[in-house]
């Protein structure tokens, strides 16, 4: 328990108020004791949406971070303190996250924070967290370049999502895919990530004229002429696939278009970076059956640890439908990777923490273990699902091992000679060539 005092203007001070000053000290030093209860909890902070677009997405996730707490408190909490979970609702509104960030860290004095889901909420956090040396853990894939001391990335790269995905449809087993729909929601992750995937393309000898990019607001709803546009791109008589990083509740109704105007699967795939078991859900899935997904986890993956995981789960929250995801199992890595590294420095202390994380493991959903990168990513399996009838994804490619996070893409003329590497360089973008942190040479 923290107590503020106001410091009045100088004034002489007299015996009487310096006993009656030396007694409340006594009184506040014995009542140390009654402050016992705060002393003994931990507070994590959760900071996802529960409102607006993101809310299809990110309420999952508090319930995510608010059952690990519990299982974590089952076994004795963190370093023999409770932990006790303090819940914001940003909202969906950009600048909100940041105001709840502050909240969370200097109201609050929460140790550590899960959260976020968008790269333009993670970037309206990002300055409260490196001001206030706290600790945010982000769970969900993103368009990389970046790498932030105060932050630990534990959703795919793009090395760990996109270009896979694109190598798979390339291949003779996804397709041969030769013409590209580059389909996404107007923010800075499906941009950045469209940017290196187009990149990527024109490396692999695909032309400008084959690589078609449509952007939509949040919460896009009218998609009959897109999808309409997406057809007619699509009848060049080459095969085409949709590249979709369309994010939040807009996803539902233009599956339901695709559905509507016929497009099926085999005649033009739609592989989704932001669409998984929870998304689905809540449409239907027949129209759907046999479009993509890239993710690191699903939830149909058969391991012990995967089949313990959701059996907790529908206990948790008593529904033996709720399903898991992907970004579910980043915060699960995350939240263990956290409290092996608070319980190997014995401490809370953001910058021991901060230097605990790198190398420190956990076993991942299915099958492997993950580990901290020194660029503050993780080691992580990709997997390329088909949706089923019934809303659940067939693995039908998988990586041969787990592939580490890279922080700043190969792709891009800007960010190939640069690293990220908090433990050696104690630098988010260090220039390899130039040997400089700090990014480009110029």
């Amino acid at each position: 328990m923290y107590t503020h005092y106001k410091t009045a203007a100088a004034k002489p001070f007299s015996r009487r108020k310096w006993l009656a000053a030396t007694a409340g000290l006594f009184l506040g030093l014995a009542s140390i004791g009654g402050a016992k209860a705060a002393d003994d909890t931990i507070k994590v902070g959760v900071l996802h949406s529960l409102s607006g677009t993101m809310a299809i997405s990110e309420t999952t996730l508090k319930d995510t971070v608010l059952f690990l707490i519990d299982e974590q408190n089952k076994k004795g909490g963190v370093m023999g303190k409770k932990l006790e979970a303090v819940v914001v609702d940003p909202a969906s509104n950009w600048p909100l996250f940041a105001e709840k960030a502050r909240e969370l860290i200097t109201k609050n004095k929460v140790a550590v924070v899960f959260g976020c889901w968008t790269s333009v909420s993670r970037k309206s956090v990002l300055p409260v967290f490196k001001e206030l040396n706290n600790i945010l853990f982000y769970p969900v894939q993103y368009e990389g370049e970046e790498s932030e001391r105060n932050v630990f990335y534990t959703g795919a790269a793009p090395n760990q999502q996109a270009i896979p995905a694109v190598d798979y449809l390339m291949s003779k087993d996804g397709g041969s895919v030769k013409r590209w729909v580059l389909a996404g929601t107007d923010y800075v992750y499906p941009r950045t990530t469209n940017k290196i995937l187009e990149a990527y393309l024109k490396s692999k000898g695909v032309a400008q004229e084959d690589i078609m990019i449509n952007y939509t607001p949040f919460g896009h709803s009218d998609w009959q002429t897109i999808v309409s546009d997406i057809k007619k791109f699509g009848s060049a008589g080459k095969k085409t696939a949709v590249v979709s990083t369309i994010n939040g509740d807009a996803n539902v109704p233009f599956y339901k278009e695709l559905g509507n105007q016929g497009i099926k699967a085999k005649d033009i795939p739609v592989v989704a970076f932001s669409v998984g078991e929870e998304e689905l859900a809540g449409i239907d899935t027949k129209p759907l059956v046999g479009h993509l997904a890239a993710w690191n986890y699903f939830q149909s993956i058969k391991t012990p640890a995967n089949e313990k995981f959701i059996k907790d789960w529908q206990a948790y929250t008593k529904n033996p439908k709720r399903t898991t995801n992907d970004p579910m199992e980043a915060h699960v890595i995350g939240f263990n990777m956290w409290v092996k590294a608070v319980e190997k420095v014995k401490s809370t202390d953001a910058d021991k923490v901060i230097d605990a994380l790198p190398g420190i493991e956990a076993p991942n959903l299915t099958g492997g273990v993950s580990k901290m990168l020194p660029n503050h990513h993780i080691t992580k399996p990709v997997f390329i699902g088909e949706i089923k009838g019934n809303g659940q994804f067939d693995v039908v490619w998988k990586t041969p091992g787990l592939v580490p996070g890279d922080a700043w893409s190969k792709e891009l003329e800007g960010s190939k000679d640069l690293i990220g590497d908090w433990v050696g360089k104690k630098c988010g973008n260090f220039n390899v060539k130039t040997n400089k942190c700090g990014g480009q040479s110029s």
